[in-house]
């Protein structure tokens, strides 16, 4: 935890997502059945990873609007709401369902709220590694209570780059065709299927950078919070924002020149 004071607004904010954030991954951890991957019981195991995915959302929502009913939120399960009190909070109950589906530990667990748009806080919990990440608006990323802080920067061609693909089949294709060409000028690609997950890593120095197109606000927005408070840079392409469009999460030095190539390789369009 941070060993400085906080914003007494933030910090509030900040002790209701670990908590909600902790009850979820509980919940989706213990609440997995053990042959999920091949599951008869339901007409699909898609469909038991979904009820999963929306019984996190309800208890991640519940739990908030609980202690703060103004609030508005935006969940990759349905939530939206305004709200008036110029927070919103900004929910992947389950990152990685795939990963969820075959029993992969790499999932997740993402809440952000935002202030007027910014975003304030972000927790990520990743219950099969044991860890909780998070970040508060200038109080810096952590793991646990372990500060991060991202790499060094490599040159480029020895950075370890992480990056996920669409489910469409023909936007996959060019995605592949992008990380195909960009192969070369990396030390290697990895993919672990939690856009979350990846952005942490990065915070954590695990990886050199992070690259994906097609994300939406609840995929990115704790995890870039928690990228960019280890130090890292993030953006999408030159002089904007992490968006659907591009977002890029790299150790300062290996950010330009990775953002440079991925524009140049097309990586921001299908």
């Amino acid at each position: 935890m941070t060993d400085h004071a906080l914003d007494p607004s933030h910090a509030e904010l900040l002790s209701l997502a670990l908590e909600a954030g902790a009850r979820a991954g509980e919940l989706l951890r213990d609440g997995r059945p053990e042959d999920l991957a091949v599951a008869a019981t339901k007409s699909s195991p898609i469909d038991v990873v979904t009820e999963m995915d929306i019984a996190a959302e309800k208890l991640i929502t519940g739990f908030l609007a609980g202690h703060r009913p103004e609030d508005g939120f935006l969940g990759e399960e349905g939530a939206s709401s305004d709200g008036s009190s110029g927070i919103r909070w900004v929910i992947d109950p389950l990152d990685g369902t795939v990963n969820y589906l075959y029993g992969l530990p790499t999932w997740a667990v993402s809440i952000a709220a935002e202030r007027d748009g910014e975003t304030v806080v972000g927790v990520v919990v990743a219950p099969m590694r044991g860890e909780t990440y998070h970040a508060v608006l200038g109080g810096g990323a952590w793991l646990g209570d372990r500060p991060l802080r991202c790499r060094p920067a490599p040159p480029l061609d020895q950075a370890l780059v992480s990056t996920g693909f669409n489910y469409v089949q023909t936007v996959r294709s060019h995605q592949a065709d992008v990380a195909q060409r960009l192969i070369p000028r990396l030390r290697d690609i990895r993919r672990s299927g939690s856009a979350a997950v990846d952005l942490c890593d990065v915070a954590a120095g695990r990886l050199d950078g992070y690259y994906e197109r097609g994300l939406h606000p609840w995929d990115l927005a704790a995890g870039d919070l928690i990228a960019r408070e280890s130090g890292a840079l993030t953006g999408g392409r030159p002089g904007t924002r992490p968006s659907g469009d591009l977002t890029i999460a790299a150790t300062p030095g290996v950010f330009e020149p990775l953002q440079r190539l991925l524009d140049d390789l097309g990586a921001w369009h299908d």
